[in-house]
């Protein structure tokens, strides 16, 4: 159950609070008295342009708005703006001029003050292969054969539009080029956007099978996956919060005759290549505080994916699934966050490529980051607690590149517990443990919300079976 809605004077209080640095003039109207937008001026935008920080606001000239009401709205498209990740920090101020003979409605001047990140980033890539630090730290034996290697271009923003340009060559345990260009609007209203992925990847060691919910690896000289694809993405956005994509793409794998004689379920049937069209459509309702690391407001989502549209297509395959969460403060430096998700695939004879139930992408039970939990249906509820011990900025005064000198840091220190369940028809082929049954963990976690989007977090979880572990991840929240 969520807490009730606070009583309109406290929330109004506390969302004042929260705007930082706004101003308002000694003012003697009513709160119910409406006031009008008599200008919004941005600061700090030096390359992007005011029309992508103004689709993110609510609030524009002309607009009229109740004097209760600005203070949430403000805080709100503060909110908004910071989250398209271009800004390090998003300040606003507020100033309010009483009506007067001359005006019939009081007048509202919102400034906004933003101070904007370094958008052009080359850097070298020093990855692990694995699902993630912790399968690589426990049960890969610290392998450093294991590693990714090469660099990575990310061209943010670079027409002042929010668009990217990546570029990625990496080596090592696999070798990947990846090219992708993104743009969120390309029409005049601001509503519809294109990316386009170009992908090629091989692999001379790959799991070719799940054993007692482990991955088991086949290694060679020679490489034993392919995988290539193509595809192009079309975006729509109405209003501020709701997100439509179609994803329509063209994707090509091929495995050698080792991997077909060692798992002949790989791609059903021993074959060694799988071709298809596929086309997915997803949903999303996003309202909340912050993208990285929320502490309040609603994320809903929903999708469809279909593969094998074409007559050659030796693939198919239907995927539907929905996730809703829900984080709301709780009074002090308390938060609370809830999040139910499900995922049901068909047919129920899967190749082996394309079985994913729990572990092996972010979906995933607190207590089993060790373990791939392969299925055809799967849902989970994960539930936090959030204590807030520290939130701040740091200015780096001797360090003169305005883009890195605003450190910000928050910590906090979370208690959680999650449920989850597998459905799976492959449990005894594959010898899982864990499939078909209650799955439970809980524990506490330190989370660390600093430079750039970076979330770190160390946590201490035990599970159903009684199984401990200490882990650490860089990730978002849920």
């Amino acid at each position: 159950m969520f807490p009730k809605t606070w009583p309109a004077v406290l929330l109004i209080v506390a969302v004042f609070l929260s705007v930082s640095q706004t101003v308002f003039a000694s003012i003697t109207v009513d709160s119910t008295q409406k006031v009008v937008v008599r200008s919004v001026t941005l600061k700090g935008n030096d390359r992007t342009r005011d029309r992508i920080i103004l689709r993110e606001m609510s609030l524009h000239v002309g607009d009229s708005v109740q004097l209760a009401d600005v203070p949430e709205r403000v805080a709100w498209d503060q909110r908004n703006i910071n989250n398209t990740t271009l800004f390090i920090t998003v300040d606003t101020e507020t100033r309010i001029t009483p009506a007067d003979d001359s005006t019939q409605l009081a007048q509202l001047d919102l400034t906004v003050i933003m101070k904007e990140r370094w958008y052009l980033i080359a850097y070298p890539v020093f990855d692990l292969a694995d699902r993630n630090f912790n399968e690589w730290w426990y049960d890969r034996g610290r392998d450093f054969s294991r590693v990714i290697y090469g660099g990575r271009l990310s061209y943010r923003n670079i027409t002042g539009n929010n668009d990217r340009l990546g570029v990625a060559v990496e080596l090592g345990f696999l070798q990947r080029t990846v090219l992708s260009y993104s743009i969120p609007y390309i029409d005049k209203a601001q509503k519809i956007g294109l990316r386009v992925d170009l992908a090629y990847q091989t692999n001379k060691e790959i799991p070719y099978r799940t054993q007692f919910d482990k991955w088991v690896f086949a290694k060679s000289e020679d490489i034993l996956r392919t995988r290539a694809y193509v595809a192009a993405i079309l975006t729509h956005r109405r209003g501020l919060y709701h997100y439509h994509t179609l994803d329509v793409r063209y994707t090509r794998n091929t495995i050698a005759d080792t991997i077909a004689r060692l798992n002949p379920d790989y791609f059903l049937e021993s074959r060694t290549r799988q071709q298809f069209a596929s086309m997915s459509y997803n949903y999303r309702y996003d309202r909340r505080d912050n993208v990285v690391y929320p502490l309040r407001g609603t994320l809903l989502s929903g999708g469809v994916s279909v593969s094998g549209l074409l007559p050659s297509d030796d693939f198919h395959f239907l995927d539907l699934a929905a996730s809703a969460t829900r984080y709301w403060p709780l009074g002090g430096r308390f938060y609370g966050a809830g999040n139910l998700r499900a995922r049901v695939t068909w047919p129920t004879n899967q190749p082996y490529f394309s079985l994913r139930g729990l572990g092996s992408s972010s979906d995933m039970v607190r207590g089993y980051e060790l373990y791939v939990i392969d299925g055809q249906r799967t849902a989970i509820w994960r539930n936090s607690l959030r204590y807030q011990l520290v939130d701040t900025r740091k200015q780096l005064k001797w360090l003169h590149i305005r883009q890195f000198n605003t450190v910000p840091i928050s910590i906090y220190l979370t208690g959680f517990a999650d449920a989850g369940y597998v459905s799976s028809t492959v449990a005894e082929q594959y010898q899982s443990q864990l499939a078909n049954r209650l799955l439970l963990g809980t524990g506490m976690s330190l989370d660390l919300v600093t430079f750039y989007n970076l979330v770190m977090r160390f946590s201490g979880t035990i599970n159903a079976q009684g199984k401990t572990g200490f882990f650490f991840n860089l990730a978002q929240e849920l």
